[in-house]
């Protein structure tokens, strides 16, 4: 009996995409396995030789014309998540790939963002470690969120939520994007600021929920965080390069802001010699604002959806489609 096609679930690092859907539906037309380690790119096309799918979690692993011309088997790539910027959708369609997406969890990364916020304000790791080492008991005040200003940067689907995590604080929102009208700032449950320097200057948190795309790259520099208050917070969990990293970094290293809290980075993993490792004043997660049961489930079970639906003809939530010839 000739070998299934092979379908390949890269970036499984908790081990659990197979138990996060029912992939027995495919068991009789693929061969599916999960590698659970980060590969490097010269390591990827070894590692998916003869793979017919496979399926990408988030940005982790950058797929670009070159090495997609080094996966010939390639026929599907599912991206969990509905937008991927490290796929090349253009090569994709033009090596005869269809690409395909997912939805998630609507919640997962505002609880996330609000998690992080919650443990800068209140020193949360820090008071952990000293418990835990016997260290100096009540060892920092606590930053009150009731009655302070947030900013939110890029009031989308997950700015909204922020918003309403903030008034239920007791916060004041204010909310900019370069296209923002008032009227969808009202609606999203903040006011207007007239410009992301007048957000900067009036926020005693400020919260990114923007889209990496050329001009937001670097949009929190060295004259934005000069702008901000000398005791506000930052928070970023949408993508590393919105904020320029040796900027921030000298700023916390001189005090120049009272914290920041960072789930996402330029590169990622970190190296283990990254700055943002040891910088005081600081909290940092591994890209967690993504990774919930809720938010596997839907990945992974729509993963399958989109494979069964190419397998049929019916590719679903299709993101670049083949071109012949």
């Amino acid at each position: 009996m000739a070998a299934l096609p092979r379908c390949v679930i890269l970036d499984d690092y908790q081990l659990v995409a197979l138990a996060m859907a029912d992939w027995t539906v495919l068991s009789d037309r693929l061969s599916v396995e999960a590698l659970d380690q980060w590969l490097p790119p010269e390591a990827l096309p070894q590692a998916l030789a003869g793979a017919e799918v496979v399926v990408a979690m988030r940005e982790r692993t950058r797929f670009d014309a070159a090495l997609l011309d080094q996966l010939p088997a390639l026929r599907l790539l599912v991206t969990t998540g509905m937008r991927n910027a490290s796929i090349d959708m253009e090569a994709a369609a033009a090596r005869g790939i269809v690409v395909c997406g997912t939805h998630g969890a609507a919640n997962s990364t505002p609880e996330m963002s609000w998690a992080l916020l919650m443990a800068l304000a209140r020193h949360i790791p820090a008071e952990h470690a000293n418990l835990r080492a016997g260290g100096p008991w009540q060892n920092s005040l606590g930053f009150d969120l009731a009655g302070k200003c947030i900013g939110i940067v890029g009031l989308g689907k997950i700015g909204q939520v922020m918003a309403r995590y903030a008034t239920a604080f007791g916060m004041r929102v204010l909310a900019w994007s370069p296209n923002l009208t008032a009227e969808r700032a009202a609606a999203g449950g903040a006011a207007l600021a007239p410009s992301l320097d007048a957000l900067l200057e009036q926020a005693d948190v400020v919260t990114l929920h923007m889209v990496l795309a050329p001009a937001t790259r670097g949009l929190i520099g060295a004259a934005e965080i000069a702008r901000m208050k000398p005791t506000a917070l930052l928070v970023n969990t949408s993508r590393g390069p919105l904020v320029d990293a040796a900027a921030l970094q000298a700023a916390l290293r001189e005090g120049r802001i009272g914290g920041a809290a960072l789930d996402v980075y330029e590169q990622e993993p970190l190296p283990a010699d990254s700055p943002w490792r040891s910088l005081p004043n600081l909290v940092t997660t591994p890209h967690l604002g993504y990774v919930s049961e809720a938010g596997y489930r839907v990945f992974f079970g729509q993963a399958v959806e989109d494979i069964d639906g190419w397998l049929r003809g019916m590719p679903l939530r299709v993101l670049a489609n083949a071109r012949s010839g």
